[in-house]
């Protein structure tokens, strides 16, 4: 009998336990997968603690994964038995040895990407996919400011970013971290524990100020993240580690040189199956041009997600992780 991670309520990483769990045959629409491998993300720590509810509980959190499809149910025609496919986004569900998902959600894996390397990459390559080519246009000569540089998202889009010809500053927590994200694109990573990143982001351009920041952090960085912009410059704001931005005057944003704001999600620009396919597309293609590396630096069984998700809370994992199912 297959197992998941059950959470009966939210709370701390001890709510997630490990039990068995049949999901059955698909549905109408569905594909029955075995998981490969299955991402960790900060927005599985959201739906453990309650920040983003879940549609009900008990549930099986987690948002990414792959593997090989299993079976198929009625009105399936994209898929068959033996496929290897990927995913990221909703519905949630990832934290199972075997899994249903509706088919829309799924897209096929190619051969040059391992089941590991997806797992690592599906949400965050595809998120730094809608950061730089959606909501904002990133191109050859752009300054732009990325926090948690070494971080799973951070080091893909510096990555991506670089290869684009952007010059790209970063935030990180350690000079181990500085290195690490020095290494996958940052041209000029900044140690917040030992520098003021906002001085240290205008020295860097000269006075100028970025044109783009991308912030995942929140709370402790987003009034600061909106004094390193140039005039007319792009806050992203996509993430809240730190905890909940409070309320904003908008009257900020003018008063700081007529700034844009835009809080996006990933499930807004891969609603419809075609985005999601160009996401999954634009992704593979860097990756597979080696212009973006993935490595796994993290992975965990997935019968141990509480200590996952205490090892990441804490800040002790750097880069991408992953789970085993086993």
């Amino acid at each position: 009998m297959p197992n998941a991670i059950i959470m009966e309520h939210t709370g701390g990483p001890e709510v997630l336990r490990w039990k068995t769990h049949d999901p059955d045959q698909p549905g109408a629409g569905e594909v029955r997968l075995r998981h490969e491998a299955i991402g960790l993300n900060f927005i599985d720590v959201y739906h453990r603690t309650g920040l983003y509810p879940l549609p009900s509980l008990p549930a099986i959190p987690g948002m990414e994964g792959a593997g090989v499809v299993e079976a198929v149910g009625e009105e399936v025609s994209e898929f068959k038995p033996g496929d290897r496919v990927a995913y990221a986004g909703v519905p949630p569900g990832a934290y199972a040895q075997i899994r249903n998902i509706p088919a829309h959600r799924l897209v096929p894996l190619p051969d040059s990407i391992s089941f590991q390397q997806a797992a690592a990459m599906m949400l965050q390559g595809m998120t730094a996919r809608y950061l730089l080519h959606g909501c904002t246009n990133v191109r050859d000569g752009n300054w732009i400011l990325v926090h948690a540089a070494a971080g799973g998202f951070g080091t893909i889009a510096c990555q991506w970013a670089k290869y684009l010809g952007a010059r790209v500053i970063g935030t990180v927590g350690s000079a181990a971290k500085a290195d690490l994200a020095r290494s996958h694109g940052c041209d000029h990573p900044i140690n917040y524990t030992e520098e003021n990143f906002v001085e240290r982001a205008r020295d860097i351009t000269g006075g100028r100020g970025v044109d783009v920041v991308y912030d995942s952090v929140g709370q402790a960085t987003f009034m600061n993240s909106l004094d390193c912009l140039r005039p007319m410059g792009m806050m992203v704001s996509f993430g809240q580690a730190s905890g909940p931005i409070p309320p904003v005057d908008i009257a900020v944003l003018a008063a700081k040189g007529s700034l844009f704001l835009t809080r996006p999600s990933l499930m807004a620009y891969t609603e419809h199956r075609e985005d999601l396919l160009a996401h999954a597309r634009d992704l593979f293609d860097v990756v597979e041009k080696g212009a973006v590396k993935i490595e796994v630096r993290q992975t965990y069984a997935l019968r141990d997600a509480a200590q996952a998700h205490e090892d990441l809370e804490n800040r002790k994992t750097t880069g991408s992780t992953i789970f085993t199912p086993e």
